[in-house]
């Protein structure tokens, strides 16, 4: 069992194992992420809360029941067959996943027994490694998110709906063992899905059709049997009748259990060296073959959350890119599959940062976009691929296809269906198309609809066959489909039947020799020796019946025919006189219909037996008068014989007359039924396309439909956005066109919602600025964007800001114009000019010196009478610090604990008295009044200084 965490897992392993039996049969593996330049504590502090042994794992070390195992910092660790091996992190910058890494390696050792915890931590660490634990049949739990210190990995796996428990970490010990105990079962005990009773699963089977409209009853039942036990382990219900039961109290559980059926593993570039094959080899040659169309076609049916799908996409984008034909061939990749919330994960194209395990950073840099913590595929990519659902079972394919993916899909689907979708698959194809399998997936029996590209990895060609010509199945109709497949796709011919079905009834009643006819006399089968019977007629072979026979049984050979064949009785001649060796024969002949088998209905069976080996004349009388006597009557018997045989000879003649009619006639009634026929095959396989091509419309159509759902949310969320920033807004087009604008900005220029398409120079505008246009002109040329204030004839004032519009692929499309109001702020500002004006005024006019320091003790502005006082001037005054003025003359340390303590205290001082001596003008007795003042843009406050020159006051009073 693998137990994942980064940041605040220690916590959360200390809670799980305080709760954990020491004696559960079951190992523990520690994955943290640990900083790998300080020693592992770990196995010390988890020791302290558990009797299990605690060991830090090293390499080669054999997993035993009811012990803990740690991993070390800088490691990655893998599994096999029970033996834990260590291998060093490398050093590079792709995200480290250790987490996802072993789980990887535990589902592949460990298959259904496998079980993966995930604690709390940072980052998306054990969401690739999770699915692959539920598709070999494993059981996910997660620590709830509302009790963990750090959500990202409980989130993300969470994110997968594939977690099987959800609990805080003190509460996932007896969920577990709750699980293992009525998952594993007792020696030599089957499993409660195993047993027989497929009634119980076909009602599982209608519940799970009834509610989601997808019949499981195709795949294979084993692996169904495996999902449904896991479902009630999870469950804790030990028989099958009782989780029917529950399914059919709880409608929520069947979707829980649809879902778990529904597990569809899939990662970028799984198995890398076929993807390489792929772009060396195959798609080269696909490229190649498509010059003169351009277009290529591919179908990837049970796509899941769509990373296969960009894998391919990416293969061929750089197949393209590597001969510079990316602009000239359009790729359509069709992508579906039967959950239609894979589907929507995969159109967002965006997954989590761990892809970078199986993405090389040259990929992720080119083909993905880094967006909050996650990967998602770049538009272009994304273009190629159109996702929908669809039920591969029951929906038209799609047809014409280039290459068509179908990877470990296959391997669910029961032995019968396989054999129905691969000739499916055949004549979805087009010549030389390519089928793509899975590793443990095959042809099987179909080896005349396909070459074999590279058997090892499963890749496949069409070739042309005359399976491709039969009949397929009728997708519109589920209910035929399934029952159809007890029967083959297609009728066999029935003649090629015929033979073994005689010669076993040949076998089981011995019978004398004989053939077997059809409605129209032609031999199809002799058995025995029939020399004496039948004999070949002269000209063009005919191995017809009523030409083949004697003239002595011709007649009443073809009346028996006749009687049994529209009676449907069996008819016998008897006591019949043929020539044979000189003597005469009697012989008896059976025409018997056939009744035994439906492949032969219509044919007739005709048995010859003698009777009497042979007859010998008399021997001639010596008596004259007897012999006179006989002879008279001889000639008159042979006169009437004559005749009878010439009358009959005409008969017949005239019978075979109109056999030959009725046998043209018959051969014409064939050839308009095998047109018949041929148009009719012509007209299926037309609406097969038809319903193939409807398919790929209704696909398109869905997709187009998510694209202006989006399309109309995203231009409802603009709509709505520039409307309540309240901000006069208009965009232009390359022309200066007006392509939309605020309602704000009406009240600017004179715009109706008609004006839409109009020239901006048409329109009449309320701005006292006549260079709007020419400054619009000019962003475009320049491409960088231009401030202005402006002032509409109202009085108003705005900043208008001109910037280039840029579309997502960063091509100009025009410009954008807003025009924030300032009005309050100008009239703020002409009223502080004024102030300021004003102030200056007074100040100017006041007789004693005045100065004006900053936060900094600078200088901001002095007045006249300072200038002429102290002999400055304002060159060498203002921006100066007032300690440094006149050569440091204003040093004075009164002045600066003064001017410190107003700046830390914001308080006023007035007629404080300061005395220095200054080189210049003398010794001076100074009054100093000082005040801090506001003034916005300085901060700290401004220092105002008032300086009343008092020595000729002093030396007055002195």
């Amino acid at each position: 069992m693998g137990l994942g965490a980064s940041a605040g897992g220690l916590k959360a392993f200390e809670q799980f194992f305080s709760n954990m039996p020491a004696e559960t049969g079951m190992a523990f593996v520690l994955i943290q992420h640990l900083d790998p330049t300080h020693k592992c504590i770990l196995p010390e502090l988890i020791q302290h809360k558990t009797k299990m042994q605690v060991f830090q794992i090293e390499e080669g070390m054999k997993v035993q029941p009811n012990c803990i195992y740690v991993i070390p910092p800088n490691n990655h660790l893998s599994i096999q067959q029970g033996i834990l091996k260590l291998t060093v992190q490398s050093a590079s910058g792709s995200p480290k996943m250790p987490v996802d890494f072993f789980f990887r390696q535990l589902a592949q050792d460990q298959g259904e027994n496998s079980i993966c915890i995930i604690f709390s931590g940072m980052g998306t660490d054990g969401t690739l490694g999770l699915r692959e634990i539920k598709d070999k049949l494993g059981m996910v739990m997660v620590q709830d998110p509302d009790t963990t210190e750090y959500t990202g990995m409980p989130v993300s796996a969470l994110s997968t709906n594939l977690v099987d428990f959800v609990a805080p970490a003190e509460e996932l010990p007896a969920k577990l063992i709750g699980y293992v105990k009525h998952i594993i079962k007792p020696s030599g005990q089957k499993p409660a899905a195993d047993d027989k009773n497929t009634n119980e699963l076909q009602k599982i089977f209608v519940l799970i059709r009834n509610q989601t409209g997808h019949d499981f009853s195709l795949y294979k039942i084993n692996t169904l049997c495996r999902r449904i036990e896991r479902r009630m382990g999870v469950l804790q219900i030990d028989k099958v009748s009782m989780y029917v039961s529950y399914l059919q109290q709880n409608p929520q559980e069947v979707d829980l259990l649809f879902n778990e059926l529904l597990i569809g593993v899939t990662n970028f570039f799984r198995e890398p060296e076929t993807f390489e094959y792929l772009k060396e080899n195959v798609i080269p040659n696909l490229l190649k073959s498509r010059l003169k169309e351009r277009v290529l076609r591919v179908w990837i049916p049970g796509c899941s959350t769509g990373e296969e799908v960009y894998s391919i996409a990416i293969i061929f984008r750089e197949c393209l890119e590597r001969i510079m034909q990316v602009n000239s061939f359009k790729v359509c990749i069709f992508a579906t599959d039967i959950n239609s919330q894979a589907i929507e994960i995969a159109r967002q194209g965006t997954y989590p940062v761990n892809i970078a395990a199986d993405v090389s950073q040259e990929r992720l840099s080119q083909f993905f976009t880094r967006i909050d913590g996650s990967y998602q595929i770049k538009k272009a990519i994304r273009e190629m691929v159109v996702f929908a659902p669809q039920n591969i079972i029951m929906d038209p394919p799609f047809i014409k296809l280039d290459m068509l993916c179908c990877r470990n899909l296959l391997i669910y689907f029961s032995t019968e269906l396989q054999k129905k979708l691969l000739p499916i698959f055949h004549y979805s194809l087009n010549p030389g198309g390519i089928l793509f399998l899975g590793s443990s997936e095959t042809i099987g029996e179909h080896a005349g609809l396909f070459s074999i590209v590279d058997n090892r990895l499963k890749i496949f060609e069409r070739k042309d066959s005359i399976s491709s010509l039969l009949p397929m199945i009728d997708y519109l109709s589920p209910t035929i489909l399934r029952e159809g497949l007890r029967a083959d796709i297609v009728k066999k011919d029935t003649n090629a039947a015929i033979p073994d079905m005689i010669q076993r009834i040949l076998q089981e009643n011995y019978t004398p020799p004989a053939v077997i006819i059809n409605e129209s006399g032609d031999i199809i089968y002799i058995s025995g020796k029939t020399g004496k019977y039948l004999e070949p007629s002269p000209g063009k072979a005919n191995f017809n019946v009523f030409a083949m026979a004697r003239d002595e049984i011709r007649f009443e050979l073809g009346k028996a025919i006749r009687e049994a064949s529209s009676q449907k009785i069996s008819v016998n001649v008897t006591l019949l006189n043929i020539k044979h060796n000189d003597g005469f024969h009697s012989i008896k002949i059976t025409v018997r219909p056939f009744s035994t088998s439906e492949h032969a209905y219509g044919l007739l069976m005709i048995i010859f037996e003698d009777i009497i080996s042979s007859m010998q004349p008399e021997a001639s009388s010596t008596h004259s008068v007897l012999a006179s006597e006989q002879t008279a009557a001889v000639m008159e018997l042979e006169g009437q014989l004559t005749y009878t045989r010439e009358h009959l000879q005409s008969i017949i003649e005239e019978m075979e007359t109109s056999q030959e009619e009725l046998k043209s006639m018959n051969e014409e009634l064939q050839l308009t039924n095998e047109e018949l026929q041929s148009t009719n095959e012509e007209l299926k396989t037309s609406r097969e396309e038809l319903q193939s091509l409807n398919e790929e419309l209704i696909t398109v159509n869905m997709e187009l439909q998510t694209k202006n759902n989006e399309l109309s949310q995203s231009n409802s969320d603009m709509k709505n956005l520039l409307t309540s920033t309240r901000i006069a807004t208009i965009f232009l087009d390359n022309s200066l066109n007006i392509k939309r604008f605020t309602p704000e900005m009406t009240n600017i220029i004179n715009l109706i919602q008609t004006d839409v398409g109009r020239p901006l120079s048409d329109i009449v505008q309320k701005l006292k600025y006549a260079n709007l246009i020419p400054d619009v002109k000019e962003v475009l040329d320049t491409l960088a964007y231009k401030e202005v204030q402006v002032q509409t004839t109202s009085g108003d004032w705005f900043n208008m800001y001109i910037f280039p519009y840029r579309t997502i692929d960063n091509v100009i499309d025009g410009v954008v114009i807003t025009f924030n109001e300032i009005t309050k702020i100008k009239l703020l500002e002409e009223s502080l000019i004024e102030s300021n004006n004003f102030t200056q005024s007074v100040i100017s006019t006041v007789r004693e010196p005045m100065i004006v320091l900053d936060g900094q003790l600078r200088v901001v502005s002095a007045n006249r009478s300072f200038y002429k006082t102290f002999l400055v001037n304002p060159k060498e005054t203002e921006s100066k610090y007032i300690f440094e003025l006149g050569n440091h003359q204003w040093n004075i340390p009164a002045l600066r604990d003064l001017l410190e303590k107003i700046l830390s205290q914001n308080r006023e001082f007035n007629d404080f008295l300061v005395e220095h001596e200054f080189p210049v003008i003398g010794h001076k007795k100074m009054l100093l009044n000082a005040r801090s003042i506001s003034h916005e843009g300085y901060e700290p406050q401004l220092i105002l200084l008032a300086i009343e020159d008092i020595t000729s006051r002093k030396q007055m009073y002195s």
